[in-house]
């Protein structure tokens, strides 16, 4: 791999593994990277922007997008469509690396586009019940989408093999410290674009 190329990390979890404070973690001290922001159809929670958490969309408009292949990935997941833009993401990598915070689905499809610089990176927990912990205390979804969440864990697991390296978080200090390691194996900063 070539280390003057901007990189593409993607990274998934399931919902509650600490994928979203890892990306913004990265972001911070590493200002080249740019989180990519998908499209949704799903409805924003109080505390999100548009164009800064995601670009919220209406059902028909990511529809019409999606036959216009106009996404690099995209998928349904929990009745909503998340989608990544061909173009955003086309114009950020020619200044800036990328992260990715996308399921397997999505890691699948982006993995077809052979051109992409990508680094696949699958965070999860000890085990569904340190999981089912995090998402009651996170206090953003209810008993029900929690369970519903958990069952997706099962399909998950299965897509492991599609990823280059699996980091179990059970301390998230030390698992951006591995994430970090992976990212400094595939590229090198300048002291400059490291933020202490």
């Amino acid at each position: 791999m070539s280390h003057d190329k901007n990189i593409m990390v993607i990274l998934s979890s399931p919902s509650g593994a600490g994928k979203t404070t890892l990306t913004k973690k990265i972001q911070q001290k590493y200002p080249s990277f740019k989180i990519s922001v998908s499209h949704t159809t799903r409805s924003p929670r109080s505390n999100e922007v548009d164009g800064v958490d995601y670009h919220f969309i209406s059902k028909k408009e990511f529809e019409q997008m999606i036959e216009q292949k106009k996404f690099y990935e995209f998928a349904k997941i929990f009745d909503n469509y998340y989608g990544t833009l061909k173009e955003s993401v086309d114009e950020t990598i020619l200044q800036n690396d990328i992260l990715f915070d996308i399921d397997w689905q999505g890691t699948k499809q982006l993995s077809q586009f052979k051109n992409l610089n990508l680094i696949k990176i699958y965070l999860t927990t000890n085990n569904k019940i340190e999981l089912k912990k995090r998402l009651i205390k996170r206090n953003q979804n209810t008993l029900k989408e929690v369970e519903r969440r958990l069952n997706s864990f099962d399909e998950d697991i299965k897509h492991w093999n599609d990823y280059d390296y699996i980091i179990i978080n059970k301390n998230l200090d030390v698992c951006f410290k591995q994430i970090e390691t992976i990212i400094l194996s595939n590229k090198t900063f300048n002291p400059s674009q490291i933020i202490q």
